[in-house]
């Protein structure tokens, strides 16, 4: 009998740590928290592990965690002190990396084991919410430097195996990431962005998503959504290891942040 693979998902994952820090958002983070409580019911199974690619991590080469008790890194800055000593104490899954790492080898893809890196909080601040135990193993993979939408496709091809061997692929980023025109300024490019996104994933064939998304640059106001990639790079990763399965948005919101447009999408799943 065939196991089912998993889903792959791309998440908006927020600003800095703020599943700590809710009272103070005044609810401008409800919408996002519920999508991602969804998240393990989407899944339609309980994973064994999670393969995490976040925008906050980029390498050289592809880069796998390996540390069975990853650390902390808190990579934001101005937030509460106390957010400098929050814990997300999820196990690492060294078996997992090593198995990301043979298959990486086996695509022609470079890529080391890094044993001493730690959670980023494109990892745990959305973590915190779909897994808030702390109870599921995690590895992160590094984004390649250079940010080449077709390496990071080919990256998820070359994951794709994992689907079916209960590691749920997640890409953690955020659909809109330009920091210097959130609120009023980002309204209209973050719209006109989002839109072109929900049409390239969702009303294309795979091949006309794969090519759409390659040429991402095209989009409109795609540079000013995006000035320097990392957080869109994620979804190429999520897209290329399902590349044949079709897209749903599972999250969206027009007002996030002062009126910026946001999403998250599932590729493949329950809903197929």
């Amino acid at each position: 009998m065939t196991t089912p693979a998993l889903p792959t998902f791309f998440i908006s994952h927020g600003g800095g740590p703020w599943p700590w820090m809710e009272e103070q958002m005044g609810g401008r983070y409800d919408r996002l928290k519920t999508a991602l409580q969804q998240m393990p019911q989407l899944a339609g199974a309980v994973p064994k592990a999670v393969l995490m690619i976040s925008a906050h991590w980029e390498e050289p080469d592809f880069t796998i965690m390996a540390n069975p008790n990853p650390p902390m890194i808190y990579d934001y800055y101005g937030f509460p002190d106390y957010t400098y000593q929050i814990r997300y104490a999820a196990p690492g899954a060294p078996q997992l990396a090593g198995r990301v790492l043979g298959l990486l080898e086996n695509a022609g893809i470079a890529a080391r084991i890094d044993p001493l890196r730690g959670f980023d909080h494109g990892m745990y601040a959305p973590m915190a919410v779909i897994y808030p135990g702390a109870e599921m193993p995690t590895v992160q993979l590094s984004l390649k430097r250079g940010l080449d939408p077709l390496a990071h496709l080919a990256l998820g091809r070359a994951l794709a195996p994992l689907r079916r061997e209960g590691i749920l692929i997640v890409g953690s980023g955020l659909s809109y990431h330009n920091l210097r025109a959130f609120g009023p300024a980002g309204k209209e490019p973050s719209a006109a962005f989002d839109a072109w996104l929900l049409q390239a994933l969702t009303a294309t064939t795979p091949e006309q998503r794969t090519a759409a998304l390659t040429a991402w640059e095209n989009a409109p106001a795609a540079r000013q959504a995006h000035p320097r990639e990392e957080h869109l790079l994620p979804l190429m990763v999520a897209v290329g290891a399902a590349e044949d399965d079709t897209a749903t948005r599972v999250y969206h919101e027009d007002d996030f942040a002062g009126g910026i447009t946001v999403s998250s999408f599932m590729f493949g799943g329950m809903r197929q």
